[in-house]
């Protein structure tokens, strides 16, 4: 079975993760792919990162699984929240669409205020401000306020394990 890790990275967590998941599994690995890039390939595994509730560059996949057809695909997302089983289905449920047979798999990174885009760094700023205005916060909220100004990262090697035995079976 002829393998790639094809992903889309903005601040270095999904690139780490995809850079993992092909040394692990021996297979290619391709940034910011095209369609042409992957069509040749048995096994697709798709990264990106999750940037509000949305999935960078997941419509590679999403728009093309007529043309995917037979292909085994795993995706993976990246995010610096917790990812509860609970909070991700209504993620996966907008992302895949009702479409079946695909692997998925959320995997924490990190968040670093000084890596991101200006147009992210003006979404994340609304948030921050948001979160600052409530009287309450739960303990993710205060730490994703306190990650402003310390960058934090939860990625882990041992977080693939789940997508390369899924990909393997």
């Amino acid at each position: 079975m002829k393998t790639i890790v094809a992903y889309k990275s903005k601040s270095g967590y999904t690139k780490r993760y995809a850079e993992w998941i092909a040394e692990e599994l021996g297979c290619d690995i391709k940034e910011d792919p095209e369609l042409s890039d992957i069509m040749g390939y048995d096994t697709i595994i798709y990264g990106g990162g999750m940037y509000a509730g949305g999935f960078n560059g997941v419509k590679l996949i999403t728009q093309n699984l007529d043309k995917l057809s037979g292909k085994k695909i795993a995706l993976f997302a990246v995010g610096s929240n917790p990812g509860r089983e609970h909070e991700m289905r209504p993620f996966w449920d907008r992302v895949l669409k009702g479409a079946q047979g695909i692997g998925h798999f959320y995997l924490r990174g990190g968040f670093d205020y000084d890596k991101l885009t200006p147009g992210d760094k003006v979404l994340m700023s609304m948030l921050k401000v948001r979160l600052q205005s409530k009287k309450e916060r739960t303990e993710d909220e205060q730490g994703m306020l306190d990650a402003y100004d310390r960058p934090v990262d939860f990625s882990d090697k041992e977080n693939i394990k789940a997508l390369t035995e899924y990909v393997r079976s």
